[in-house]
């Protein structure tokens, strides 16, 4: 479609900002969260669309220590009216911080800091997405010689992600390679005609003959 643009106008590529993995969305604004360089673009899209040019917004405490390859991989931005209205958040893959759980971040809004996502099963972030009602979903997958490849999606509440906080929440799907799956790493959810909440997953190839991209769908039931 087009090439994502920097603040001088020049593709992102061309500064050595490659490698984006999240998004989110705040109206006609976009945030671009880019990978191996730790940093957050800010895109004026509803006015400018593909001519949009990413500014970058200051980096919290600890972005820069993130690994190299595992750095920023998910974006939720909270809409007013839920507990932490006009908050970015951002997660990482796998910055582990001093207890081995998976660091995020609040940027702006009311509370800005840290916090901690609970990591287990050796499971790693690839993406999260909000739900109307306001609760996170955590997009999680592992690949090991043992296991293979697994994916989960976790449920945290918006509510317990404060500055400071380590938070957890139940597995609401996991599957293996008995499942038809492969590198998920993107989620978004949706309300169909009928009110139903629809999850999409997408997964990424990696440009590799012995990987697919394959697009799912899930409605969630909700208790």
């Amino acid at each position: 479609m087009a090439p994502i643009l920097g603040p001088d106008g020049q593709p992102l590529a061309a500064r050595g900002w490659y490698d984006t993995e999240s998004i989110a969305e705040d109206g006609g604004t976009l945030y671009v969260g880019i990978e191996r360089v730790h940093q957050i673009v800010r895109f004026n899209y509803g006015k400018e669309g593909l001519f949009a040019r990413g500014r970058p917004i200051p980096p919290p405490p600890g972005f820069r220590s993130l690994p190299f390859n595992r750095g920023l991989e998910a974006l939720v931005f909270v809409p007013k009216g839920l507990p932490l209205g006009g908050t970015l958040i951002a997660i990482s893959e796998r910055g582990l911080d001093a207890a081995g759980n998976i660091s995020g971040f609040l940027l702006g809004g009311p509370s800005p800091g840290g916090f901690a996502v609970r990591r287990s099963s050796s499971y790693d972030v690839s993406d999260a997405a909000l739900l109307p009602g306001g609760d996170v979903l955590l997009l999680e997958r592992k690949l090991s010689w043992t296991s293979g490849l697994n994916v989960r999606i976790r449920r945290i509440g918006l509510g317990e992600i404060k500055p400071g906080a380590t938070v957890d929440g139940p597995v609401l799907l996991e599957a293996d390679l008995g499942y038809e799956i492969d590198n998920m790493e993107g989620l978004s959810v949706h309300r169909n005609a009928g009110g139903e909440t629809v999850l999409t997953l997408i997964s990424d190839d990696n440009f590799l003959p012995f990987q697919r991209t394959l697009l799912l769908q899930f409605t969630l039931a909700e208790p």
